[in-house]
């Protein structure tokens, strides 16, 4: 299959010390096992995507094509490109938005032609290479991350339904191209690895550009003052944080903290907090061993019942039924 198909699990709060925002948001959407393959094609060709997947990634190693995204105009792809597509709308990728799909991408790494016929093994190539000539002139490496959980939707919620880099911005693209095709031991976790830096490079870089919606704390990290309290409360979310105790952390009066931490993040400091260490909690409720009592001591409430009424409060459900939904 083409599209890599990465499982995604949140791994706790212990992993986000000394983290800032941006990392600590993308350590929910983290390829796990990755299944990293490599598309090989000569003009004309064209494959359509309707796997409904969350979070798609698609690099141009060689040659040109275009991205058809649905509902949208045909982007150009150049060679070293990398799109980023938000699920779960199907879209298309070819060398000209007028060539006909020769082959369509399903749910569950199904890929069959326009009519139905399996192509799986007949348009196998090798060690994580697919495509219909081993020697084609246009070469893509693509992947999908199942995205579940919290986490993981506060990332999605800013991205938009569809994103380029340009290849300048992104020197990763090569060194995944080389790696990919290896077949050594370790080589799961380096592609899973190599994955996860791709994407962060690709929304860095994005964010940075004019045309993005940049959210609030991601400029809001570049200040001196705002940036440390986010690290701070992003790296221990558990720790009894009041807005007294984070400016004297961060070196300011508590009133200015306030002021400014609410300007640019758009609320105040305890509030941001709390609207966190419940997204973190709603994520490790999913874990079937996790008591309620365990998930407050680790996401900073006192007792189970402390977490049961603010997660109430603000979500309208209980942790248990959460879990039940969930």
């Amino acid at each position: 299959m083409p599209w890599l198909n990465g499982s995604i699990a949140y791994a706790g709060v212990s992993r986000l010390a000394s983290v800032d925002v941006l990392a600590g948001l993308l350590d929910g959407p983290r390829a796990r096992g990755a299944f990293l393959m490599r598309t090989v094609l000569d003009p004309p060709w064209s494959v359509r995507v309707e796997d409904r997947a969350p979070l798609t990634v698609v690099a141009m190693v060689r040659g040109d094509g275009w991205l058809l995204p649905h509902g949208s105009d045909p982007v150009r792809l150049r060679a070293g490109d990398v799109a980023v597509l938000r699920g779960p709308d199907p879209y298309a990728v070819a060398d000209d938005p007028a060539t006909p799909v020769q082959a369509v991408v399903h749910p569950g790494e199904i890929t069959t032609t326009p009519d139905g016929a399996a192509l799986c093994e007949q348009w196998g190539l090798g060690v994580r290479t697919w495509g219909a000539n081993p020697d084609g002139s246009v070469v893509m490496l693509s992947g999908t991350y199942q995205l579940d959980g919290e986490v993981s939707r506060r990332l999605l919620s800013v991205l938009p339904a569809h994103l380029v880099v340009p290849r300048a911005e992104l020197p990763l693209v090569p060194l995944l191209a080389d790696e990919i095709t290896r077949d050594e031991p370790g080589q799961e976790a380096v592609l899973d690895r190599m994955l996860d830096l791709l994407l962060i490079s690709v929304l860095r870089a994005w964010f940075c550009r004019p045309e993005a919606r940049t959210p609030s704390w991601y400029t809001a990290h570049a200040d001196p003052v705002v940036g440390r309290a986010l690290r701070l409360l992003h790296g221990d979310p558990a720790h009894p944080w009041t807005v007294a105790s984070l400016a004297d952390a961060v070196g300011v009066s508590r009133a200015a903290l306030a002021r400014r931490f609410t300007d640019l993040v758009g609320e105040p400091p305890m509030a941001y907090l709390t609207d966190w260490r419940l997204t973190l909690a709603a994520d490790l409720l999913r874990e079937p061993s996790a008591t309620v009592a365990a998930v407050a001591h680790q996401v900073g409430y006192s007792t189970a019942f402390a977490l049961s009424t603010a997660f109430k409060r603000e979500r309208g459900v209980s942790p248990s039924e959460h879990r039940a939904n969930a």
